[in-house]
């Protein structure tokens, strides 16, 4: 897919139309700021990662506080099935109210 100067020049006249030039910078600015957060939180994400990695291998500090175990492997999925069990359910409910309701408008 090549973009060629026209339709680059035709996205930002869009991008013009729809927010205006008084609002551009104020856009950019909410855009950047959206993305430094957004690295920072995977950065922390990461640290975390190789954080826990680290503490896998050496084991507990003195004084640090130990996270409780995680639950089993297997409740978690029965908990998910579970869980998508009673979603397909209420889907389902909502499709035959969405029919009565047709049924009852009738025909057009």
């Amino acid at each position: 897919m090549n973009l060629g100067p026209l339709e680059i020049g035709l996205i930002i006249l869009a991008i013009l139309l729809l927010f205006g030039y008084k609002k551009l910078p104020d856009a950019s600015r909410s855009l950047g700021r959206s993305l430094r957060i957004f690295k920072g939180e995977m950065k922390g994400m990461k640290d975390d990662d190789v954080r826990a990695k680290d503490a896998a291998q050496t084991g507990p500090v003195r004084g640090e506080i130990v996270a409780p175990a995680s639950p089993p492997q297997d409740d978690l999925n029965a908990r998910l099935q579970a869980e998508a069990a009673s979603a397909e359910a209420h889907a389902a409910e909502l499709r035959a109210r969405a029919d009565q309701a047709r049924a009852a408008d009738g025909p057009r």
